[in-house]
């Protein structure tokens, strides 16, 4: 048997280590690491950025559980989308006494659709939420049909309703990923934004001398700085579920965990993680110059890792066609590791408008973006001329 002397087992090793070590000094990617998550207690879980959409986090995300009342994040977005907040609503037998969390609404009470929703979502009313679906969509279970149809469009692909309300049922799911998303769409709608932030509601009370008076249940919006949401909700079999938001530095994020028995720590953990380690940042401006005659129609924002920005592309690509394109003139890419997260539209100065200047303002571009730190990986493809380069850089990208 040949033997191994200790020089030559010492030299292999410090080979061995000396290629390790050159390979992470030449590709920064080898080495990229996600920041540490905290230790919690959930079942299933995830983190978004609300303005980008955005998963920053998510423990078993597309694994289909029981969700109890976090059910009523759908439900109120729908009566909101189909449903006109002033109309009465009337309080039919199927939503009077209905088991679990309630209102205590009356046998044929009338409430406006909007104080509805103020006890849909602060104290989580199972007869606020049948009442509600049997106004909007004409029976339960049209306004369920709505409520899965809604799923769809939005790409939840591991959701399904069987009822408005969140009891368990049977076919009654969805995972943690799917309910981050559905959270991030409804807190972009004003109107759902501003029911889930608030910590009270009174509404008149026909049946009474006093009005009612509803506290959310949502303790975070107590506990945890900046918090401004979502919902709580529980069941024997779901236990307890919660998603939560807050914003902090115009950002806002939102939690979601599933059977957690130690959720308000474990949110407030993971609310600090997302803001800790993905700030929200612009890349690019909307109105930015790019070149004469040219102009971006949107801003870019982009929850992004501090060790993400070096990996950030932003590729140009303009179009020939003029003819009934209304100044649009193109696109800007912008890259992740090679993955486009979004882009921005290119529009001939002289036609544009910006958004929000009123009739006529061009459509905002969809999506968000991330930090510009690293200004020197936009690719210029070969066709461009050397001033048109150094016209883009200069004006757009300010490379130096």
């Amino acid at each position: 048997m040949r033997k191994t002397t200790p020089g030559r087992s010492y030299r292999t090793f410090y080979s061995f280590l000396a290629t390790i070590l050159l390979l992470g000094w030449l590709n920064p990617q080898a080495v990229q690491a996600t920041p540490a998550a905290p230790t919690i207690h959930a079942q299933a879980a995830a983190v978004i950025d609300v303005t980008s959409g955005r998963l920053l986090y998510n423990l078993r995300g597309d694994e289909t559980l029981p969700i109890a009342s976090l059910t009523k994040i759908m439900t109120a977005i729908v009566a909101i989308e189909h449903g006109k907040l002033s109309d009465t609503v009337t309080v039919g037998r199927n939503a009077f006494a209905k088991e679990g969390s309630s209102i205590y609404l009356h046998m044929g009470e009338e409430m406006s659709l909007e104080n509805m929703l103020y006890g849909l979502m602060l104290r989580s009313g199972n007869d606020a939420a049948t009442a509600i679906a049997e106004h909007v969509g004409g029976s339960e279970e049209g306004f369920v049909y709505l409520m899965n149809e809604k799923a769809k469009m939005l790409g939840l692909m591991h959701t399904h309703f069987q009822n408005p309300h969140g009891l368990d049922a049977k076919g009654h799911y969805s995972t943690a990923n799917d309910l981050a998303k559905l959270t991030s769409y409804a807190l972009k709608n004003q109107q759902f934004k501003e029911i889930v932030r608030t910590p009270s509601k009174t509404a008149p009370n026909p049946n009474d001398p006093w009005d009612y008076k509803w506290l959310n249940k949502n303790k975070m919006l107590r506990f945890y700085d900046g918090a401004d949401g979502v919902k709580t909700g529980y069941t024997k079999i779901a236990k307890r579920c919660l998603v939560s938001s807050a914003t902090r530095g115009g950002q806002q994020i939102a939690v979601v965990t599933l059977n957690d028995g130690d959720d308000w720590n474990d949110h407030r953990k993971l609310l600090d993680y997302g803001f800790a380690n993905y700030p929200l940042t612009t890349l690019i401006g909307e109105g930015q110059e790019i070149e004469q005659g040219l102009i971006t129609g949107a801003e870019f924002k982009y929850a992004l890792a501090t060790e993400e920005a070096s990996h950030i592309e932003r590729r140009l690509k303009l179009t020939t066609a003029r003819t009934g394109s209304f100044g649009y003139r193109g696109k800007i890419s912008v890259l992740l590791n090679g993955e486009e997260i979004g882009t921005v539209p290119v529009y001939d100065k002289i036609s544009y408008r910006p958004s929000g200047s009123g009739e006529g303002s061009e459509p905002r571009a969809g999506g968000a973006f991330g930090s510009a730190s690293d200004r020197k990986l936009i690719r210029l493809t070969s066709d461009w001329s050397d001033a048109f380069k150094k016209v883009l850089q200069s004006l757009l990208f300010d490379i130096r």
